[in-house]
C-alpha cells in the first residue's frame, strides 16, 4: 500500500487556500475536547462538564501556541532569519510537546478559576489529547512531513522532491512515521478509555499513564523520523524531552497512588 499526498491544499476560496492541516487541526481538536467532555460527565457527573465547553475555546488558543511557540524555538535558526513565518501555521510547524506544556498550565489555571479538580480535568483531556493526536497526525500526511528514513516496504510513503531532506534527494519513499504515532496514538485512547473506570478515586493516574505510553510511543517513532531540526550529543531533541515527561510522570504516579490527591 503506497502512500502518497494529494497535495496540501484542500481548495480555495475567493482566492484564499484552505489547508488540509487546517481542517483536519479543526477535526482533531473538536473530536478532542467532545472527548473529555463525555468521559467527565460520565465518570464524574454533568455539574461541572459543562464547564469544559466554557473554557475549551481558551485551551485551544493556548495550546495552539504553546505548540507553535515550542516549534519555533527548537527550529531557532530558521525563524530568527525568517521572522514573518512565524504567524504562518497554516502549513504546519505545530510541536505536540509544546501543546502538552501550555495544555496542563492552561487546565490548571482554569482548574482554579472554575474550582474544580485539576486531576479529573487532567484525566479527561489527557484522553482527548491522544485521540485529537491520532487524527491530527495526518495533518502531516497532506504536507508530507514527519515521515522516516527510507524504505521499499508495501505500506511506504512518496515523498516529493522538494520536501526531501538534502541527503535522501535520491530517494521516492519513506517510512510514514505520521501513520506509526496516529496508530499508537488510537491505541493509546483506547486503552485509556477502557481503563479510565478503574481509575476515577485516583484522579491523575490516567493523565500519568497518558504522558508516560505517549513519550514512549514517541520514543520509538523517532527512531527512525528523519527531520528532527535539533539534537543534543546526537540525540533528538524530542527523545530528550519525551524521556524527561516519563521520569516526572512516573514521580507523579508513584505519588498519586501513595496519596489521596484530588
Amino acid at each position: 500500500m503506497k502512500f502518497q499526498s494529494p497535495g496540501d491544499i484542500a481548495f480555495n476560496l475567493s482566492g484564499f487556500s484552505v489547508y488540509y492541516y487546517g481542517i483536519i487541526l479543526a477535526i482533531a481538536i473538536f473530536a478532542g475536547i467532545y472527548a473529555a467532555y463525555y468521559l467527565y460527565k460520565r465518570f464524574y457527573g454533568i455539574k461541572n462538564a459543562n464547564y469544559i465547553f466554557d473554557f475549551s475555546p481558551y485551551i485551544i488558543l493556548l495550546g495552539i501556541l504553546g505548540a507553535r511557540l515550542y516549534y519555533c524555538l527548537v527550529n531557532f535558526n530558521y525563524y530568527a532569519a525568517k521572522p514573518m513565518e512565524i504567524f504562518d501555521i497554516r502549513q504546519g510547524g505545530l510541536s505536540v510537546h509544546g501543546m502538552i506544556f501550555a495544555g496542563i498550565i492552561s487546565l490548571y489555571v482554569f482548574a482554579r478559576i472554575y474550582k474544580i479538580s485539576f486531576l479529573k480535568l487532567f484525566d479527561v483531556f489527557a484522553c482527548g489529547a491522544a485521540l485529537a493526536q491520532a487524527i491530527g497526525r495526518w495533518g502531516n500526511f497532506f504536507n508530507s512531513e514527519a515521515f522516516g528514513i527510507p524504505t521499499n516496504l508495501p505500506w511506504k510513503l512518496f515523498i516529493p522532491f522538494e520536501k526531501r531532506p538534502v541527503e535522501f534527494m535520491n530517494y521516492e519513499y519513506f517510512h510514514p512515521t505520521f501513520l506509526y504515532e496516529s496508530i499508537l496514538d488510537l491505541l493509546i485512547f483506547i486503552i485509556l478509555v477502557c481503563i479510565f473506570k478503574r481509575f476515577t478515586k485516583r484522579p491523575g493516574v490516567i493523565a500519568c499513564i497518558y504522558l508516560i505510553l505517549y513519550s514512549t510511543a514517541r520514543i520509538l517513532v523517532e527512531q527512525i523520523r528523519i527531520d528532527s531540526v535539533l539534537n543534543i550529543l546526537g540525540i533528538p531533541v524530542a527523545q530528550i524531552t519525551s524521556l524527561l515527561i516519563i521520569i516526572a510522570a512516573l514521580i507523579a504516579l508513584a505519588f498519586i497512588l501513595k496519596h489521596d490527591v484530588c
